[in-house]
């Protein structure tokens, strides 16, 4: 199908942007001051700027001293009133939309608040930056002269209530502009699908027909995609089904573990592969150089951003600086104020500068232990408390573990797997592990959404270590005694590596 535009008006179109880019490049502290001002304002008559003082705060250091830095389970609270139909009680009216989101330990999922401002000044900017930013580095792009593929999640809306539920990027495709949908694959029917496996089958009777030239999407949910295309056409390889495959634009996870399917799988050296940094929260920072993976942070999406030093957050210091205040290769916990009524949010998410001018950063990891190699979010107390649990349920003791993923490839799922050091055996190891994987589903949704139906990632794989086997890994590693803990969960294979040579 060939869209109704020319390649080159398109792609002029996308470079006007770049001029803007390059005020808040210039200007970097003004920009972020005056957005900062600009939120306050729209919000000072909202419950929550009453209760702190908005329509008096007139600087930073006003606003930092009349809000807390807070975590998504204290602002919780905010989150319940607009869910029970709220108005103006973290941003101007009433929120349409909440995008779920796994990560937090106090429920099975997160509800960020979506508005229509975070929409169209973050969400939708932030796409258009991606391809204006990619068409200024590839003159020669012919990139909308073919299709976009892209790949998303599912809403529901309660019939009770006026809101949607939904992923992030559900709730994007179902409001995208109509310039957008002209050049985009599947149909909003079929993109917006609950049910996985059906969403697949349309998802691919529907791309093999198109010229599909861009890809956008989880690289978990991609892989299968594309394995499913080869299946059906009995291509070698995705070129031969897509000769204009150009650009792939990713997201969400680390793309490293991928990296080499992808090449396998789309044997074209000169494929361009784009990261993005974006959650539920908003959309932060987009690789805007071919020749490095680090991501310039994008100032002027109605985010304004705050840090605090790692060093002080894992003391309980919750001591904020601002923008003008970074160093180099200094871990951060990211801390945002943003156009949907999230105000000094502490994501749970930890950066690093990597260049000043620019601001340019990279994604270090989570502000505590995590998995998230498939999207599925496993945190350090989810695992713990389905250890608990399996333990309860098998009369089983364990010493120590770690867990790491086993990544997808052409033949398998992906899989978690866990080496444990028990105490006392499980009669049954097979139950053990599935009393910890069924309760793993039942209170992270996430990770419930990867399990269904194997398609993502299998039951996990237990692996029974020798006794002292971690003691001997840590005293490999001049770890002994002290504060030293055997870390829980990594988002690469390298420690179980390394214990699973030394058992």
């Amino acid at each position: 199908m060939k869209i109704p535009f020319k390649n080159s008006f398109l792609s002029w179109m996308m470079k006007k942007r770049i001029h803007q880019i390059e005020l808040f490049l210039k200007y970097p502290f003004a920009v972020q001051d005056e957005l900062l001002l600009s939120l306050i304002g729209r919000a000072k008559n909202t419950e929550f700027g009453k209760a702190h003082g908005f329509n008096s705060i007139k600087s930073y250091e006003e606003f930092k001293n009349s809000v807390e830095v807070k975590t998504y389970e204290e602002f919780y609270p905010y989150i319940k009133k607009l869910r029970e139909g709220g108005e103006n009680i973290l941003w101007p009216g009433k929120i349409k939309w909440f995008a779920k989101s796994s990560g937090t330990t106090n429920a099975k999922s997160k509800y960020i608040p979506i508005t229509e401002e975070a929409l169209e000044e973050c969400h939708f900017k932030a796409g258009k930056d991606m391809l204006s930013i990619y068409c200024n580095n590839n003159l020669e792009t012919t990139v909308f002269d073919g299709m976009g593929l892209m790949l998303g999640g599912s809403q529901y809306q309660d019939p009770l209530k006026k809101y949607i539920d939904g992923d992030l990027s559900a709730i994007l495709i179902d409001n995208f502009p109509l310039w957008v949908n002209m050049h985009r694959t599947p149909d909003l029917a079929t993109a917006l699908l609950p049910k996985w496996k059906e969403k697949l089958k349309k998802i691919v009777e529907q791309a093999v027909n198109e010229d599909v030239s861009s890809l956008t999407g989880a690289p978990s949910w991609m892989l299968i995609l594309l394995n499913e295309i080869l299946e059906k056409t009995g291509a070698n390889n995705i070129l031969e089904v897509w000769p204009n495959l150009e650009l792939y634009m990713h997201g969400g996870m680390n793309f490293s573990p991928y990296k080499k399917q992808f090449q396998k799988i789309i044997p074209n050296p000169k494929m361009n592969y784009m990261e993005c940094y974006t959650a539920s929260e908003g959309y932060f920072a987009i690789q805007d150089q071919t020749h490095t993976d680090e991501m310039l942070l994008m100032l002027d999406y109605g985010i304004f951003y705050e840090f605090i030093a790692m060093e002080d957050f894992k003391h309980g210091n919750r001591k904020t600086i601002r923008l003008d205040q970074v160093k180099l290769n200094t871990t951060y916990a990211l801390v945002i104020t943003t156009n949907a009524g999230l105000w000094r949010y502490l994501i749970g998410d930890t950066i690093c500068f990597t260049n000043l001018s620019p601001f340019r950063i990279k994604i270090i990891g989570r502000t505590t232990s995590f998995i998230n190699a498939f999207g599925e979010e496993l945190v350090v107390e989810n695992a713990e408390s389905a250890l608990r649990h399996a333990c309860k349920k098998t009369k089983t003791t364990i010493r120590e573990f770690t867990v790491a993923p086993l990544y997808i490839n052409q033949k398998t799922s992906g899989a978690h797997q866990w080496l444990i050091e028990f105490e006392k055996q499980p009669k049954d190891l097979d139950m053990f592990t599935d009393e910890m994987d069924s309760f793993l589903q039942n209170i992270n949704s996430d990770y419930q959404a990867k399990r269904t139906n194997d398609l993502i990632l299998q039951m996990p794989k237990v692996e029974s270590l020798k006794s002292g086997a971690f003691y001997r890994w840590l005293g490999k590693k001049g770890k002994l005694g002290g504060q030293n803990k055997v870390p829980r969960l990594s988002n690469n294979r390298e420690i179980v590596e390394e214990i699973l040579k030394m058992n």
